[in-house]
């Protein structure tokens, strides 16, 4: 009965939208156009090649890993520092964006991962992304690179015992609950072999949706000439963000038509290089899973591992694609120019506006570098800045949307709170002491 309210309310809301959108307003066809253009940059570049397989490393570990073994190392009862050092390095290892982490993040949390080593897991997978840190001390300062690792490593740590702290009563029933359980069967593969199959699932991942860092050389139909990065690509269109004659990053942010587009000339670089053969890198992964399945799996064990699979794509897609459709429309009506009016001081309301529109905005994989450069010279100050990368990357709308589906509204919210709360606290730290 709760849950036909829920659909009940959803289904309202939406016909509410529908019945009362002034599509007549430019700003509105704007935003629709907008959402429907973050929407297609999403499907085309984020879930073949981020949110697909993270379902599959997902359903795989709800299926393939026992909960003795996730209690024992994750559990709410789990050595506290092994249990938090596992869930942050393994979040962090992945360089993954947030959309990545949310299915493995329900799958360990659904197999009985103790609350605190699941949400520093969540957190840390996005936050602590090592290329990212030294792109930010780069670009941003070497300042702030240092302050986004320190504060991003001990946010994973401080915020997953919080939130095992405030949530301790429920987490003391879920582990006496586990013991109880009965104990699982044994597997008739050798820890190294599941060891190698998930590896070269999360190898995968990481080739499949390694970063592009968009940095070109654009030539329009005129002649005109411009160093650019590239924010993001639709069928039709590119949204890039131009530099200025001294090389350096402005706030100017246009879309041009893909017919208005003489040539692009990517400029080179490792990260570059790697993500052109990135597709070969995954292949040969996806064939050794393939080969593994196929040698060391059963018939039954597959079907399984395939229904787990599809029972997290019915939970997580629909949310994700939700999500991102809304952050597209709200974008247009708050532009980057009016957030950097917000946050032109070191005040705590700046750091604070920063804090919630970083938590609410859809940040791919190293975005938040340019969008925070081109945020800085319209204003924006350092403590903000913190502020901003410490709680964008790791949250998002869409992302909340999935988090509630797994762990529930209340710890949702103080997650959400705890987030919000810790990055603007250290941003307006940092922004006194540089």
């Amino acid at each position: 009965m709760k849950e036909d309210f829920k659909k009940f309310g959803a289904f309202v809301g939406i016909f509410l939208v529908a019945y009362y959108l002034p599509l007549s307003n430019p700003k509105v066809k704007e935003a629709i156009l907008e959402a429907f253009r973050l929407l297609q940059w999403y499907a085309r570049e984020h879930t073949l090649a981020c949110v697909v397989p993270a379902l599959f490393i997902a359903g795989a570990i709800t299926t393939f890993l026992s909960q003795a073994s996730v209690m024992r190392y994750l559990g709410p009862k789990a050595n506290k520092l092994l249990a938090y050092s596992v869930a942050s390095v393994s979040g962090c290892v992945l360089a993954v964006c947030s959309c990545s982490v949310l299915p493995m993040f329900a799958g360990i949390y659904s197999l009985g991962a103790g609350l605190g080593p699941a949400t520093a897991f969540l957190y840390s997978g996005p936050a602590i992304n090592i290329l990212a840190i030294f792109l930010s001390a780069r670009v941003l300062g070497f300042d702030i690179g240092v302050a986004r690792a320190v504060g991003a490593i001990l946010f994973a740590f401080v915020i997953g015992m919080l939130m095992a702290i405030i949530f301790r009563r429920e987490e003391k029933e879920k582990a006496d609950a586990a013991l109880h359980m009965p104990e699982p069967t044994g597997s008739e593969r050798t820890l190294w072999k599941t060891a190698c199959y998930f590896l070269c699932m999360i190898l995968f991942l990481v080739f499949s949706d390694w970063f592009n860092p968009g940095i070109a050389t654009v030539t329009l139909q005129d002649g005109t000439e411009m160093k650019v990065h590239v924010r993001y690509e639709t069928k039709d269109t590119l949204t890039l963000q131009s530099y200025d004659e001294g090389r350096e990053i402005t706030s100017e942010v246009k879309t041009y038509q893909r017919s208005e587009i003489k040539n692009i000339t990517p400029v080179p670089s490792l990260t570059l290089s790697i993500y052109h053969i990135r597709w070969y890198l995954a292949g040969l992964m996806l064939l050794a899973v393939i080969v593994m399945v196929g040698s060391w799996f059963s018939r039954e064990e597959i079907n399984q591992w395939m229904e787990a699979t599809w029972d997290f794509t019915k939970m997580l897609v629909p949310l994700l694609y939700g999500g991102v459709f809304v952050v597209g429309f709200i974008s247009v009506f708050i532009p980057e120019k009016q957030v950097a009016l917000w946050v032109g001081d070191n005040s705590a309301l700046s750091n604070l506006v920063a804090s919630v529109v970083g938590a609410f905005f859809y940040f791919a994989t190293l975005t938040e570098i340019p969008i925070t450069e081109a945020l800085m010279k319209l204003g924006m100050v350092k403590g903000p800045a913190l502020a901003l990368l410490l709680a964008g990357p790791a949250l998002s709308l869409p992302s909340m949307l999935v988090i509630r589906s797994v762990m529930g509204t209340k710890k949702t919210l103080v997650f959400v709170s705890l987030v919000v709360v810790m990055a603007t606290i250290t941003g307006i730290i940092f922004g006194y002491s540089v």
